[in-house]
């Protein structure tokens, strides 16, 4: 064959297959461009329960802080001075009664004092009986004109001395057994020890501190309420206080403070606490903080799982129509158990996602599941 017919045969081809390969690409097009554009449905995130807001009476309950302070305390001292201090028989936390002894001075040099008194109250009554029976001799005389006036009155005279002395000796020997009786310190009340300064072996003035009781073991707690609140509290509130350790004991306001301080603005509140165990650990002195009652009022609440707290603030998310979770912003009050007040943000017929709701974006789908109760 020859050469041009062969060049003429390879371009015919190249053609050929040119055209075929633009073909295919323009049906691949056309294809393309005639297919039908379809959307996928959006995906669910999560399934939640959901509720809606609803009305509850909750207390109303104010807060305020303050201390732990004992009812009474009674300051148990020595009345006996110059007395050796023999037996200490209680210590710091022993629960006592009234009359119980506490302590014992030693008692020979007044029981010394005693016998002395005793013999010069005998010696004085003596001298009483005998000027006494001189008197009655010389008024028996007086009108016999044996003895002058002078000498009736001398006698006279003499049986009121001696009586007086009777009376002094009779005085004497009763300090001397006030002085033995005060040698045993018996506690003026019921109560717990809360401090100690007695000493064996040590010999003490008059007056001197030995211990120091809580009258009849009764705490109380007294709260720094603010001025604007003062007005809200009145006797016989009940109230609920909290220890730094934990504890919790219930008391009843006994007293508000005729005053406010002039630099806090604060008054004390008085509350009488129940009655607590010696070993309680509600101390004198702890710092607590406490909620008066203050009655009920009526507040739009939502299950405390529906509430999201993210950076810093509270959210909880509604549910649309179309499955749509919407993040709303909102403000809370009182938490009583499980339900949390909502004080701003939210409509009363809202309905709201609570389980799971930690998990939610703002425009999440979501599905339903049956509503909390």
């Amino acid at each position: 064959m020859p050469k041009n017919m062969k060049t003429l045969q390879s371009t015919h081809l190249a053609n050929t297959l040119c055209l075929s390969l633009a073909a295919i690409g323009a049906v691949t097009i056309g294809y393309a461009q005639d297919a039908p554009k379809t959307s996928a449905a959006p995906k669910a995130a999560m399934t939640v329960t959901t509720t809606q807001p609803s009305q509850s009476a909750l207390p109303l309950r104010l807060a305020a802080n303050g201390n732990i302070a004992a009812w009474q305390e009674a300051s148990v001292g020595s009345e006996s001075g110059g007395l050796k201090l023999q037996e200490v028989r209680v210590n710091v936390g022993d629960v006592v009664q009234r009359d119980q002894v506490l302590a014992v001075f030693a008692s020979e040099t007044v029981l010394a004092d005693l016998a002395l008194a005793r013999a010069n109250l005998a010696e004085a009554q003596a001298q009483a009986a005998d000027a006494a029976a001189n008197a009655e001799r010389a008024r028996n005389l007086q009108p016999s004109g044996a003895l002058s006036a002078q000498q009736i009155s001398q006698y006279t005279t003499a049986d009121l001395s001696a009586k007086a002395r009777v009376q002094s000796a009779q005085a004497a020997l009763m300090q001397q057994e006030l002085r033995l009786k005060h040698t045993q310190v018996l506690a003026p009340d019921s109560g717990v020890i809360s401090a100690r300064s007695a000493t064996v072996g040590a010999v003490l003035s008059p007056g001197v501190e030995l211990f120091r009781l809580i009258r009849q073991n009764r705490l109380e707690w007294r709260a720094e309420v603010t001025a604007a609140e003062l007005g809200r509290i009145k006797v016989g509130t009940s109230v609920q206080v909290q220890s730094a350790s934990g504890s919790t004991v219930q008391g009843k306001v006994r007293m508000v403070a005729p005053t406010v301080d002039a630099q806090t603005r604060n008054a004390l509140v008085y509350v009488d606490l129940a009655a607590t165990p010696a070993n309680s650990t509600v101390k004198a002195g702890m710092f607590a903080r406490g909620e008066f009652a203050l009655g009920q009022s009526g507040a739009l609440t939502v299950p405390q799982q529906a509430v999201v707290v993210r950076d810093g603030f509270n959210y909880a998310f509604t549910v649309g129509r179309d499955n749509k979770v919407a993040q709303q912003k909102i403000e809370t009050g009182r938490r009583v158990g499980e339900r949390v007040e909502i004080l701003k943000g939210l409509a009363a017929d809202s309905t709201i996602a609570v389980a799971g709701a930690g998990f939610l974006n703002d425009g999440d789908t979501v599905r339903l599941a049956p509503a909390a109760k």
